[in-house]
């Protein structure tokens, strides 16, 4: 188990998002989820106003909180604002004997992560101690129950790898012409689903040994169903690479082994995932107003999040080409792409005590 979990974080290290601060970096493209901290603020007051049990952490001198997949650009910040008001609102409310903790907060990404840019964000004004922590969430990143609130906003429909089976020429599972699973053969989602459990699993099994007993992990998630915003602008990306295939531009034999990997699970699927590892119990799982995110990933936004993995396969000197088709499609495709609205998940989950 310890050889495949160190194999799926070195697959994962490799590509973060789009770092720096031009017009197609991460920062300067994440609106879309800066909408869903905003969107999501208030159920996260309340759960950790109804779920968080301060006599549990009253003997530290210190409240630890992570938010995994920080990525880069202001949003990581703006979650954090939210966690520690809620916090500190509910150690006002012990009495004027309740003392508030200092609080560390550690952002943490991928090594290759822009952290200096991500700094440059950092509020002048923090009531907090910030540290980085590079490394993927899938393995483990910090002391034994040392973390008593993590926190991640959409970062982990990211798998650790793309699913063998698909990029395998004699599986029934082989992806030939897509880079995703959307509108698919059953074999190619389940293959994707088989990743996700498997990162997820991993995922939990690092938390359950990093957080505190009775501590909180607050999740928002990307989530199915297969017809969602996301799946639809992966369709019309992969079109472009189809498309520029054909045009003799790059081989078809590197689309037929290029796929996104990235998976939306169901509340359902998650429920069985979070049951089977048996370390925490879900206090909440909610689904958002689907109004809430809607619209196709732009051109620049989706090279935000998807240059690091073209240019491994395809090369740098196609970028600009490749982007500007995509934006032509999705013009093209626009009464399509706006019918489709985003799903996503708010999961609290709460570390079981030991016995």
């Amino acid at each position: 188990m310890a050889a495949a979990i160190e194999d799926s974080i070195n697959v994962s290290e490799a590509y973060p998002m789009k770092g720096g601060d031009g017009p197609d970096s991460y920062a300067k493209n994440s609106i879309e989820q800066k909408v869903v901290v905003d969107a999501t603020k208030e159920l996260l007051s309340k759960a950790i106003k109804e779920k968080l049990e301060l006599d549990m952490f009253l003997p530290f001198n210190t409240f630890h909180i992570a938010d995994l997949g920080c990525s880069v650009g202001p949003n990581t910040f703006f979650s954090v604002e939210n966690i520690l008001e809620a916090v500190k609102f509910e150690y006002q409310s012990g009495g004027p004997s309740s003392e508030i903790p200092k609080f560390q907060v550690f952002f943490s990404d991928k090594t290759l992560n822009d952290f200096n840019v991500l700094f440059n964000y950092l509020p002048q004004n923090r009531n907090y101690y910030a540290a980085g922590v590079p490394g993927s969430f899938h393995g483990r990143l910090f002391p034994k129950a040392s973390i008593n609130f993590f926190h991640s906003s959409l970062a982990l429909h990211w798998l650790s790898r793309v699913p063998k089976d698909v990029m395998d020429k004699n599986s029934h599972a082989w992806n030939k012409g897509r880079i995703h699973y959307s509108n698919n053969q059953d074999e190619v989602l389940k293959a994707y689903q088989s990743q996700y459990a498997d990162d997820m699993d991993c995922f939990l099994r690092a938390r359950a040994l990093e957080t505190v007993h009775r501590g909180l992990i607050v999740l928002n998630l990307l989530g199915r169903p297969l017809n969602c915003i996301e799946i639809v602008g992966f369709d019309i990306f992969g079109s472009c690479l189809v498309e520029m295939a054909t045009k003799g531009v790059i081989s078809e034999e590197k689309v037929d082994s290029f796929n996104i990997p990235s998976y939306f699970v169901s509340p359902q699927e998650l429920e069985v995932i979070v049951e089977r590892n048996g370390c925490f119990s879900i206090e909440i799982l909610e689904t958002l107003p689907q109004h809430v995110l809607s619209g196709s990933p732009s051109a620049p936004a989706m090279r935000a999040f998807t240059e690091g993995l073209i240019k491994q396969q395809f090369g740098e000197e196609i970028l600009d080409d490749l982007f500007s088709l995509y934006q032509q499609k999705l013009e093209e495709q626009m009464s399509i792409a706006e019918s489709k609205k985003a799903v996503v998940l708010f999961v609290v989950l709460k570390r079981k005590t030991l016995i």
